[in-house]
């Protein structure tokens, strides 16, 4: 097994542990506006990232929250891509879950958008892997 096969081994591992990030968040979040739980969370800190992809610059939105359960639990969270005008000090309503409410989310429940967003990005890495499969074959 020669350096080029295990460059293409590490692309595909990268493709399918960012497929299950994906598919693993969207669960979450599903389950946490199904739980029915909610609380008011405080905004503790808020940050953006910025990276430069082809020239093109991508800011990414973070929040950390605070709040407390239904059984008075102190919880903190991080979560991306919220909206830029909720700043530090806001209160804001979560969702979450029982047996994880560190897998909260201040998202709005939006499951149609959700699993729209989630498919799109599966079938992009689906994609790339078949393209990454292809040429492994081809050029090998």
């Amino acid at each position: 097994m020669g350096f080029f096969d295990l460059c293409m081994m590490l692309i595909l591992v990268v493709l399918a542990a960012g497929a299950v990030a994906v598919a693993r968040r969207a669960r979450q979040r599903r389950e946490a506006w199904a739980s029915g739980l909610t609380a008011e969370a405080r905004v503790i800190r808020a940050w953006v990232t910025t990276r430069m992809v082809n020239n093109v610059l991508h800011r990414v939105q973070w929040h950390e929250y605070v709040f407390t359960t239904a059984d008075g639990r102190a919880v903190r969270f991080k979560e991306s891509g919220g909206p830029r005008v909720r700043a530090e000090g806001d209160t804001v309503l979560i969702h979450y879950t029982a047996h994880a409410p560190d897998k909260a989310t201040a998202g709005e429940p939006r499951p149609g958008a959700e699993a729209a967003g989630t498919t799109v990005w599966l079938l992009l890495f689906a994609g790339v892997a078949v393209l990454v499969i292809r040429e492994w074959v081809t050029l090998s």
